[in-house]
């Protein structure tokens, strides 16, 4: 059994790849790993609460690895605590860490690099999947998320808070990726095949930063059965 830790953004694409890990017979994702920024105590672009990524975790009933990082990090300082949260895997009798990227080849490249000396195997399970599709395919078999962080250089504001659904993806301008994976857009999972329930949450304060728009999402009650 090849036992994975599997990186966890809190948005739509780690949690499909949850989902497609689970369906692949000789494999067992035993944890998640998450960064978070210190300074906020969030997701860092995606602006997920602690709290309601705890809640994802325990939904996905998966422990949470997070790696704490400062505000603003430089670059060794992360590739120092992802080192360390590798030595922990290795100590746990991870053999891999997956990730949900699907058609960057630069930051396929810098992670497998990274994790050249690691001991652990790269997986990427949603790699080269046709993001029209792909994006489609999650909706219609019950994954929900919302927009928590819009690149306004990219994409119109009023699009933070906005469901990912089949709306959305027939309202996005020409020439944005469906699966926003140039980071047009990223979201927070509070349904899906990948949770044994879902979680209630409920918008709050939309914040302009940076070039940024940001919807803020907490948990409002316990999750509920799907």
């Amino acid at each position: 059994m090849k036992r994975v830790v599997l990186s966890w953004s809190s948005g739509k694409d780690s949690a499909w790849a949850l989902h497609k890990l689970r369906q692949e017979q000789g494999v067992e994702v035993c944890a998640l790993l998450t960064t978070l920024n210190s300074e906020f105590d969030r997701v860092a672009m995606h602006g997920t609460r602690r709290s309601v990524l705890k809640a994802q975790a325990a939904a996905a009933e998966l422990p949470l690895w997070i790696v704490p990082l400062p505000w603003p990090c430089p670059n060794d300082v992360y590739e120092q605590r992802m080192r360390a949260a590798c030595e922990r895997a290795v100590a746990e009798r991870m053999d891999a860490v997956a990730f949900g990227d699907l058609f960057l080849e630069d930051v396929r490249a810098y992670r497998e690099t990274q994790l050249k000396r690691t001991g652990l195997e790269p997986l990427f399970p949603l790699w080269k999947s046709p993001t029209d599709t792909l994006a489609s395919a999650m909706i219609r078999e019950g994954l929900r998320a919302r927009i928590t962080c819009v690149d306004t250089r990219q994409l119109p504001a009023p699009f933070a808070g906005r469901e990912f659904d089949l709306d959305l993806l027939r309202d996005l301008p020409a020439g944005v990726d469906p699966c926003g994976e140039r980071g047009e857009f990223h979201t927070c999972v509070y349904a899906g095949p990948m949770f044994n329930a879902s979680l209630a949450i409920e918008m709050g304060e939309i914040v302009a930063r940076d070039g940024f728009v940001f919807a803020d999402f907490e948990c409002s009650r316990a999750p509920s059965q799907l």
